[in-house]
């Protein structure tokens, strides 16, 4: 097994940004907010990010912060809710009225965000869009071309949007908004982060989870995070 490596990071959540919040964020004296806040996306016409959803919003942003990426990078997309907003009215709409209005249908499949982020950035290599069980799996599959030896380099997507307050009860409780955007490689660049040393098993922690990847990123020296 090749080496991996986490080459460009960037993250976003409502009541986070930056470098500085993140760490506030790890030391926990920051939290993120349970809202539907997006993120500003300046580099790009209102009208075209205007009936995005939270979900894909973040993650235009996060992919964002990893430019530029060669033509040949491909991006992997990785949920675990997707756009829960979207099907939560179409739910609502099913059971309270007896059926689906068409227009519920707009931007409201599981690959939104990742054709959303390809259009906007101008990404051509095409896309992958996982809703794994687990965020584990969700990023083993992304890394499996890297470290297989049929790509140099893969763009990680992650992303989950606020919950409806109407699964506020769910249990487990829904984890809080947050999205993520990395560069695998098999190369290191930079302030590059080793998953692997190659020949080996990845290093665990980070695979656990969101937190606990963005966690890693932010323990190390130099963090990378933008």
């Amino acid at each position: 097994m090749r080496p991996l490596y986490i080459r460009r990071f960037s993250a976003w959540a409502p009541g986070v940004e930056g470098e500085a919040q993140w760490k506030e964020w790890a030391a926990g004296t920051r939290e993120i907010s349970g809202t539907g806040e997006n993120p500003a996306l300046d580099f790009l016409p209102p009208l075209f990010y205007r009936r995005l959803s939270q979900l894909t919003r973040m993650t235009i942003k996060t992919v964002h912060g990893l430019m530029p990426l060669g033509e040949e990078t491909k991006l992997v997309f990785v949920s675990l809710r997707g756009e829960i907003a979207a099907q939560y009215r179409i739910n609502k709409s099913l059971i309270e009225e007896g059926e689906i209005k068409p227009a519920l249908f707009s931007l409201s499949v599981f690959n939104t965000p990742p054709a959303q982020t390809s259009i906007a950035l101008g990404l051509k290599a095409g896309y992958t869009a996982l809703y794994p069980a687990c965020f584990r799996e969700g990023l083993l599959a992304a890394a499996a071309p890297v470290l297989a030896g049929g790509a140099e380099r893969v763009a990680l997507a992650y992303a989950d949007e606020t919950c409806p307050p109407e699964y506020g009860g769910l249990d487990p409780a829904p984890s809080p908004p947050l999205a993520f955007a990395a560069l695998l490689g098999a190369e290191p660049e930079g302030r590059a982060l080793p998953l692997s040393a190659g020949g080996g098993d990845l290093d665990p922690g980070p695979l656990e989870s969101p937190e606990n990847f963005i966690r890693y990123c932010l323990g190390a020296e130099k963090p990378c995070v933008r």
